[in-house]
């Protein structure tokens, strides 16, 4: 696990690597639901199938955040309960 980040000081939080490829990326916000640009773009150069906006200030939602690929906010307590 590592972050990322472009010259131009673009960057996310978390790179998750499974076979020695990307597997999703993580930006970790307090409260905003705004995804950030970063993981459009570091999603698509990547190629990894998941990127995951973590917004510590949401309720636990009972969803499977792997059900689907893309890019999507998700609240902290649901993401952390499923990296079990």
């Amino acid at each position: 696990m590592s972050y990322l980040r472009t010259k131009e000081k673009k960057e996310v939080d978390f790179v998750v690597i499974k076979n020695q490829k990307p597997w999703f990326i993580v930006e970790v916000k307090t409260s905003d639901v705004n995804i950030c640009p970063s993981l459009y773009a570091f999603q698509q150069q990547l190629g990894c199938p998941y990127a995951f906006q973590v917004v510590l200030n949401l309720p636990y939602v009972d969803k499977d955040c792997f059900a689907s690929e893309g890019v999507k906010v998700v609240p902290a307590k649901t993401f952390l309960s499923q990296l079990l």
